[in-house]
């Protein structure tokens, strides 16, 4: 067995790859570019190596200085984790020839599945269904509707090279193959360094539920059961769970079959993922495979009680698997949700920034797996990734429950995050049914997504609990006000949230606080102390978590994703606040601003040039993703106010239309 391994990757899966070697007694090396110096990755290990600046392309795409690393540590493998070059066949290649051990399957495998135009040839040769398309390299965009045409619309352009969702558009016409193109080839080129592109058949209603497989070099290959993946926003999974709720046993042996054939046709040795395409009517189709851990490996290893990590370790060391096809099962149901830096009101644009306060869940059914910590920097540099979720229960109902308790009570300040509508997610009707699809989101959340609404019920719970935090933070002070003798508290309070008032009543009643509001009276129990972030307690018997923040004289409750402000006052106070004029914000209709942080690719309009609603305006890249940004409006361009280049704020003006002040 190894010594020690460096990990070529960083964040959350240089840390779990560090958890797994630790345990196994291995000593670990971690390598970091300028911006991670402090990183939560570089702590964990036993050494770490700096490799050079903050972006990825002079660091941890760096062949040579990954091997350096290597040499100057005496590290004798190295675990590529997912992305970076955890797919790089020159990378596996170099470190061979360096007489380093490369933790991942042999080049032969990494090269032919790595091209996604080469794979399905293989996968078909080898007997697995593939979608119907054009697998040949298209030259310019005009080819690419001719080709798209003949396929049939809709159709899916996707890059060769790619992976993660990046260089992938859907179209449904000529002028979305036109855009899509130029979209996919320009990601594809600054993502993988490949810009060539392929066009298949878009599945209606299609499920997204890949096989997970493993090899060793002894000719053993095995599938550990399937993942659905298929609630994805812009093609990036979002939420991820095993088994999947639609599969039956026997189209669950066929998927493993055929990915079992499609490894075995390339010798795979290691971890590996082969991913599906799956109909209404549980026809599957090979889309590619993934040569490498996957980010949603936990949930595998939840119902499994396996860890894909060390067995990808032991395997390379050449041991071979301790276990056949028919020692595999699968117990209970797991779910991951991906916690991002990114907000979901403004359609999910990156987010950066100081994580002024993480503290995740804590409970024997869930799981963090996470590369930050409370005081840790979210960069602009890679993937906004704050932490991956997971919880476990005996059946998929209480692993969704549990999913939806973790999230209430994971607290994250600092920057904008997507809990709110991870917890929107799973508690959807269609979502506890199973009824999931790729078009999920969108088909859920048609006009986008506004935020997580509450119950007229949770509202209620919240109200109440509003007025409890209210009560005793007036006790503690007055206890500290007056210490022998404080002075008696008032039962009546009136509870504002936004315009709208909700006269309580409220006093202590063992073991809690007994509330009156709308003619029902609530007993809330609780040891919540003013300051604490969680309120945790009872409320008529239920469990109840409620997220805790106070500015001022606002109380800021966040339950079930959504977010509510509110203001516990005297009825005098109510009634007078009540007159207080509503104020309006300023008119920005006229601003084209940045909805993230990021650099100003190009500008397709000029300075008195008129412009139709639809029209391009702007495209703003950031974290290796093209955002394209229209005129909401016909109107005409007033002035320019950046350039192409530009690395810009949120909020930063890029122009204005003629009337802007």
């Amino acid at each position: 067995m190894f010594q020690k391994i460096l990990i070529a990757n960083r964040g959350e899966i240089a840390c779990r790859v560090m958890r797994t070697a630790r345990r196994m007694g291995i000593k670990t090396v971690a390598v970091y570019s300028e911006a991670d110096a402090l990183a939560l990755h570089v702590r964990e290990a036993d050494e770490a190596v700096a490799i050079g600046p903050s972006a990825a392309a002079e660091s941890y795409l760096k062949i040579d200085r990954i091997i350096e690393a290597c040499r100057a540590t005496g590290a004798e493998a190295v675990h590529p984790g997912y992305g970076f070059l955890s797919e790089n066949q020159a990378f596996a290649k170099a470190l061979d020839a360096a007489g380093i051990v490369f933790i991942g399957p042999n080049t032969h495998a990494i090269a032919a599945m790595g091209d996604k135009i080469e794979s399905k040839k293989l996968a078909a040769a080898a007997g697995v269904s593939t979608v119907p398309g054009y697998l040949g390299v298209i030259p310019d965009a005009e080819a690419a509707v001719k080709i798209a045409a003949e396929v049939g619309y809709p159709v899916m352009i996707k890059a060769s090279a790619g992976g993660g969702g990046k260089g992938m558009r859907l179209a449904h016409n000529d002028a979305e193959v036109l855009e899509g193109f130029r979209s996919a080839t320009n990601e594809a080129r600054s993502s993988f360094g490949d810009d060539r592109v392929f066009i298949e058949k878009y599945i209606v209603e299609p499920r997204h539920i890949e096989i997970q497989v493993l090899g060793d070099a002894h000719g053993h290959i095995v599938h550990l059961g399937e993942r659905e993946c298929s609630i994805q926003r812009r093609h990036q999974k979002v939420i991820e769970e095993a088994p999947s709720p639609f599969l039956d046993a026997e189209t669950r042996a066929a998927m493993g079959a055929q990915a079992v054939a499609l490894a075995r046709a390339v010798d795979y040795r290691s971890a590996g993922t082969v991913e599906f395409i799956v109909d209404r009517d549980r026809n599957f189709y090979f889309l590619e495979m993934n040569t490498r851990l996957q980010v949603e490996h936990p949930v595998t290893e939840l119902v499994t009680g396996l860890d894909l990590v060390e067995l990808m370790i032991r395997v390379a060391a050449g041991e071979p698997l301790p276990f056949g096809q028919d020692d595999v099962t699968l117990t209970g149901s797991a779910i991951e949700a991906r916690v991002y830096a990114e907000d979901p009101l403004r359609n999910f644009l990156p987010s950066i920034g100081r994580l002024t306060r993480y503290r995740p869940p804590t409970d024997e059914h869930v799981r963090v797996d996470t590369g930050v910590y409370e005081g840790a920097e979210i960069s602009i540099h890679y993937d906004p990734m704050i932490a991956k979720l997971c919880t476990y229960g005996e059946t998929r109902d209480l692993a969704t429950r549990r999913m939806a308790a973790a999230l209430d009570s994971f607290q994250i300040r600092g920057l904008n995050h997507n809990i709110g509508f991870l917890a929107a997610l799973v508690t959807r009707p269609r979502f506890a049914e199973g009824r999931l699809s790729t078009d999920f989101i969108p088909t859920e959340f048609p006009d986008g997504f506004g935020g997580a609404v509450m119950s007229a019920e949770d509202l209620a719970r919240v109200v109440a609990i509003a007025a409890v935090a209210h009560r005793r933070a007036v006790e503690r002070d007055a206890l500290i006000a007056a210490r022998r003798h404080p002075p008696a508290i008032a039962a009546e309070w009136t509870v504002l949230v936004g315009r709208d008032a909700h006269p309580v009543n409220i006093v202590p009643e063992e073991p809690g606080y007994a509330v009156t509001l709308g003619g029902h009276t609530h007993l809330v129990q609780t040891d919540w102390q003013p300051g604490d972030a969680l309120f945790e307690g009872k409320i008529d018997g239920h469990a109840t978590t409620v997220q805790v923040d106070r500015v001022g004289t606002i109380w800021r409750l966040i339950r079930g994703g959504a977010a509510i402000e509110l203001r516990v006052l005297t009825p005098r106070a109510a009634a007078l606040a009540a007159l207080m004029p509503v104020k309006t914000p300023p008119d920005l209709s006229r601003l084209l601003l940045s909805p993230m942080p990021g650099l100003l690719v190009s500008i397709a309009v000029a300075a008195g040039q008129d412009v139709k609603a639809g029209e391009e305006l702007a495209v703003v890249e950031a974290m290796k993703m093209e955002n394209v940004l229209r005129a909401v409006r016909d109107g005409r361009v007033a002035k320019i106010q950046a350039n192409p280049g530009d690395s810009l704020a949120v909020d930063q003006v890029i122009l204005e239309f003629e009337g802007a002040s």
